[in-house]
């Protein structure tokens, strides 16, 4: 029992706090470093849309003013049987590089994703999502690193625009040290997976996958890695996004996303082979320890209580109870701007959405032994 205990405890402990720590020594210490230059090849830029229509001109407009030589781009959008307006706003859009698919059915975004790239014509694909904006360099500071040959996926970074809220407040925190981990896994080989709102391939290394994938930018990067090419991170190209406010928004957009890894370990069991795979170690350490942490967790609290009688174990149970604790006031308080409970939000925030992302990953879990989850991807948020 006592084992059970330190070793659960230790494993969580490793996958927050010792791999980041591990991983960074590596990047220090055994860096593979990328080689850039100033290249323009020929780019599609691909978009899987489903009722965009208060951000899709935005988002071309955005494509046209990017600092990169206009007549080297081309643009396709799947439009995923999108109710409103999104179609006649992209049939309407006057520009002859803008090249329009338009679905009647749900396709969901792998396969709309798949049909894009068989019609692209151009040497780089470079996926973006249609809500967020970009840096007008972000495109040319991606595919500078295609320069190095063993480079075969490039993600930008995603920024949030002034996070307001406890749970907008907790998502960019940890984003921000998701971004640490994926930067450092990059040097050291390959992150785990893109920003699907700005990352790009090499065209010839794309793989259409299964219709019901739901993380194809997890997807298409571990097929690349698969094929012995690097997924590296460049955090010079910016996209900007706003951070989820409601508990029940982040929470739906993290239990699919979870799912999808769930997804991804049936697909790619290979990778997790050391003899084999580049990236074992970190997909272990990041990805899995990451979904079985929420299991631990319900196990150690009565392990926990079944020792309590010596002092260390004891404490130890206060912590935990006190954890939870703050994670129960940080949901009360989430909305709280004003009063009293403002500064107990700013307290409480970590623990409640630590608690909420385990939780979705319990969800996610749940979906996948339950194939309960629908391919067709929601907007992340409604129009504001």
């Amino acid at each position: 029992m006592i084992l059970l205990f330190w070793t659960l405890l230790g494993l969580i402990i490793y996958c927050y706090f010792g791999y980041p720590l591990v991983i960074s020594l590596l990047s220090k210490f055994f860096p593979k470093p990328v080689h850039t230059s100033a290249i323009f090849p020929s780019v599609s830029v691909v978009i899987a849309a489903h009722n965009e229509e208060d951000v899709i001109k935005a988002k071309l407009d955005n494509l046209r003013a990017l600092d990169y030589p206009g007549e080297k781009i081309e643009i396709l959008i799947g439009s995923d049987a999108s109710t409103d307006r999104t179609n006649q706003i992209l049939q309407g859009y006057q520009d002859p590089r803008v090249r329009v698919f338009i679905h009647e059915h749900r396709w969901g975004k792998m396969r709309t994703v798949s049909e894009l790239v068989a019609q692209a014509q151009n040497e780089i694909i470079f996926f973006n999502d249609a809500r967020q904006q970009l840096d007008a360099d972000a495109l040319k500071n991606l595919v500078r690193n295609f320069a190095d040959p063993s480079v075969g996926c490039v993600s930008g970074e995603l920024l949030f625009v002034k996070p307001d809220g406890v749970t907008a407040r907790g998502v960019n925190l940890y984003w921000e040290y998701e971004k640490f981990i994926r930067s450092h896994e990059a040097q050291v080989h390959s992150m785990l997976g893109a920003t699907g709102a700005v990352y790009a391939i090499r065209r010839s290394l794309f793989v259409p996958g299964p219709p019901e994938v739901v993380l194809d930018d997890m997807f298409t990067p571990f097929k690349i890695i698969e094929k012995g090419y690097r997924a590296i991170f460049d955090g010079t190209a910016h996209a900007y996004d706003k951070a989820a406010h409601s508990a029940t928004e982040e929470y739906r957009r993290k239990a699919r996303t979870l799912y999808g890894n769930y997804q991804i370990f049936s697909l790619f069991p290979g990778l997790f082979n050391p003899l084999q795979s580049p990236i074992a170690m970190q997909l272990f350490s990041h990805k899995l320890l990451r979904v079985l942490v929420p299991f631990f967790m319900i196990v150690l609290l009565p392990l926990n209580f079944m020792l309590i009688d010596d002092g260390l174990y004891k404490s130890i149970f206060g912590l935990q109870l006190l954890f939870y604790a703050a994670a129960f006031i940080g949901s009360l308080a989430r909305g709280q701007k004003y009063g009293i409970l403002k500064p107990i939000s700013k307290l409480c925030y970590v623990p409640y959405v630590f608690c909420l992302l385990n939780f979705a990953a319990l969800a996610g879990f749940y979906r996948f032994i339950g194939a309960k989850q629908d391919i067709a991807w929601q907007k992340a948020r409604k129009q504001s």
